[in-house]
């Protein structure tokens, strides 16, 4: 019983019952953390790989792509990579059914 009179309800096994809890929590997140850490290290290795190139388009291709990228939220150049690699992606599906 405590000084007040009221009985002890967290008497030692409850709180290292508790503490083994938290700390298992705390070890999982922080595997969470160390696995996000390593995968930003990956993108950021993989986008440090990226080839730059110049490209010309005519002025109403860049406004209607600007237009669209504005609509789905991204960047022109996010627009234009996304749609390449959606074309490239759909032309080797169809080239693989194709056989």
């Amino acid at each position: 019983m405590a000084s007040n009179g009221t009985p002890d309800i967290l008497n030692d096994a409850v709180l290292d019952s508790r503490e083994k809890k938290l700390l298992a929590r705390k070890e999982k997140l922080d595997a969470l953390e160390e696995e996000i850490r390593r995968r930003e290290q990956e993108l950021k290795a993989r986008d440090a790989k990226r080839k730059q190139i110049i490209l010309r388009l005519p002025e109403t291709l860049w406004k209607d792509i600007a237009r669209w990228s504005d609509e789905e939220f991204r960047s022109i150049n996010g627009q234009i990579e996304y749609l390449l690699t959606r074309n490239v992606r759909d032309h080797y599906k169809q080239t693989k059914t194709n056989y």
